[in-house]
């Protein structure tokens, strides 16, 4: 009979420790697998000039007596007009929820909109629509740059496309609308095509910072939209922390993984907006 060696207990470690090994390592590679799925669909989304194209009835709002037309933006292509435009907006609905805190994040605010990496949807008032609230064939034939230079803005949303938690999602940076068209469905119909937008670009879900002190905005996203507070929110994350924090962040996920990792316990972000 063959003898046979029984194995030494230092041959068992080796095995049990290479195994360990393989397994860290199979570990890395599908982390890095997904990394790079994930960096290619934010490339991908990021490289669209145009995200209304998809989308060509979200190209005009016409409802409670507002003739509305949408149009996309960069970040880098901004003119001066715009920039002022979108600088007083900021500061008429954001100066009072953000308090003392204001100053400083203005400037910050300032530097982000301009951004290579910052995508907007422009809200012009349309001065040449019919008692109907239609526009002319020919109107509607102009290039948006025509329209632009005559027609007021009213409202914008800036967008990105980020990883927030390893997770592709479209963080939306602002939702501004000025006072005067807020409460006539504008605000429902603008995030409805953000959701579109992230889907339409694989996004796992809509994320954003709303200040504590904007009640209004909270409760219109937490109970009309059905937004809820991430996992990656501070009063979620640490107690202590929330008590120092001014925001919360709120999501909305379209996947089990997003749903799990932003919807579920997680760790922490941030970005502000206002309505």
């Amino acid at each position: 009979m063959e003898n046979r060696v029984p194995l030494s207990h230092s041959h068992c470690e080796n095995s049990s420790s290479g195994d360990s090994n393989r397994e860290q390592s199979s570990k890395r590679r599908k982390i890095l697998e997904q990394k790079k799925i994930n960096d290619q669909l934010i490339d991908v989304a990021c490289s669209q000039k145009d995200h209304l194209s998809p989308f060509p009835s979200f190209r005009h709002f016409n409802c409670s007596g507002l003739s509305l037309y949408l149009q996309s933006g960069q970040g880098d292509k901004l003119s001066y007009s715009v920039k002022k435009y979108i600088q007083n907006l900021l500061k008429i609905n954001m100066e009072g929820p953000y308090g003392s805190q204001w100053s400083t994040e203005e400037k910050v605010k300032h530097r982000e909109m301009v951004s290579t990496q910052a995508h907007y949807i422009f809200v012009h008032e349309a001065s040449n629509a019919n008692a109907n609230g239609m526009f002319p064939k020919s109107d509607v034939e102009k290039t948006t740059s025509a329209l632009n230079k005559k027609d007021p803005m009213v409202a914008f949303v800036h967008f990105r496309f980020i990883i927030e938690e390893m997770i592709p999602v479209l963080y939306v940076y602002e939702l501004q609308i000025e006072p005067r068209f807020q409460g006539r469905g504008l605000g429902t119909f603008l995030m409805e095509l953000i959701e579109l937008i992230a889907c339409k670009n694989c996004m796992g879900a809509v994320v954003f910072t709303v200040q504590k002190a904007n009640s209004k905005a909270l409760n219109f996203y937490q109970s009309k939209l059905r937004y809820t507070v991430s996992s990656i929110s501070p009063s979620r994350v640490n107690l202590s922390m929330a008590m120092e924090t001014s925001y919360e962040i709120l999501c909305k996920a379209f996947n089990e993984e997003a749903k799990v990792v932003l919807e579920g316990e997680m760790k922490t972000g941030a970005r502000a907006m206002g309505l």
